[in-house]
């Protein structure tokens, strides 16, 4: 089965050794490594994407032994695969305002479009918490007074229940690069513009000023650099008439557009149509 082993501390001699001759040892064959060593902040972060044999102990053994290397070379190292239990990917759904793209995915989960679990709505406001509860779904709040995040208690969050991907559904602050590795593959974002032409918070509004008359949104896997261009998963586009106004476009994409662009993305991935290889998005089953 496919593991995907994330190491993330500070910066050291010899951090990557023992996760890599553990593995090889069982024999695990290595599909993908990449490492960065971050000089001007101190870090170090890492990501195996192995073939687990079927012989070589269970992925909570693995986990385990993971984690006593972590504790001895002050690594957050986590291990994860989508075939250790026999259940739907779990999701967590991160919000800011807009509640439209939560509605989208968890509508698509109820009526079984969605092969998925909703584990938890976590938002830096409080402005989607009444869907939460609509649906059922514990809403926690890593928000200070100001929408400030807690990305601690994000992560903490994360590993508690057991989510598999993490949906950024129109959640509107950029994730701090050491999160991003801690969770490489597995981080799923909705973007309101297309991309690569119109990144950034106001995709609406740099179309309009270009005179567009189409508009579209993105969903992407999220690496450390923002909006990059070959993690795209879906996009769909939606056209307009002349003279139609700035308002009018925000109302039909943000309503309409953005949730079935997501919902298609998502399901792209729980369905393992396509996978993250090597920072690009990838058929499944073709060659990276």
């Amino acid at each position: 089965m496919q593991v995907v082993i994330t190491a993330v501390g500070p910066d050291n001699r010899g951090l990557a050794d023992p996760i890599v001759h553990h593995v090889t040892n069982a024999g695990a064959n290595i599909h993908e490594i990449q490492m960065y060593d971050h000089d001007a902040e101190r870090v170090f972060a890492m990501l195996l994407r192995t073939e687990w044999p079927g012989d070589a102990g269970s992925i909570a053994e693995l986990r385990a032994a993971m984690a006593t290397i972590g504790t001895q070379k002050e690594l957050s190292v986590r291990v994860w695969s989508r075939d250790e239990h026999q259940r739907p990917p779990r999701l967590a759904i991160c919000t800011t305002y807009r509640p439209e793209p939560a509605l989208g995915v968890l509508r698509s989960i109820r009526d079984r479009r969605l092969n998925a679990e909703a584990a938890v709505m976590i938002g830096n406001r409080s402005a989607c918490r009444g869907v939460a509860e609509q649906f059922g779904l514990p809403f926690e709040n890593i928000g200070d007074s100001q929408g400030n995040p807690d990305y601690t208690k994000l992560v903490e969050l994360i590993d508690q229940y057991d989510v598999d991907y993490i949906l950024l559904a129109r959640y509107m602050r950029v994730l701090p690069a050491n999160v991003c590795w801690r969770f490489a593959g597995r981080i799923i974002n909705l973007h309101h513009g297309l991309l690569p032409p119109f990144p950034g918070f106001r995709p609406y509004e740099d179309a309009f000023q270009h005179r567009m008359l189409t508009y579209g949104a993105t969903v992407h896997f999220i690496v450390p650099e923002l909006d990059a261009g070959n993690q795209i998963i879906h996009q769909s586009t939606f056209t307009v008439f002349p003279g139609t106004s700035l308002e009018a476009i925000k109302r039909q994409g943000e309503t309409d557009h953005e949730p079935s662009c997501l919902v298609e993305g998502i399901r792209r991935v729980v369905d393992r149509e396509v996978e993250l290889h090597f920072h690009r998005v990838i058929r499944k089953g073709a060659k990276s």
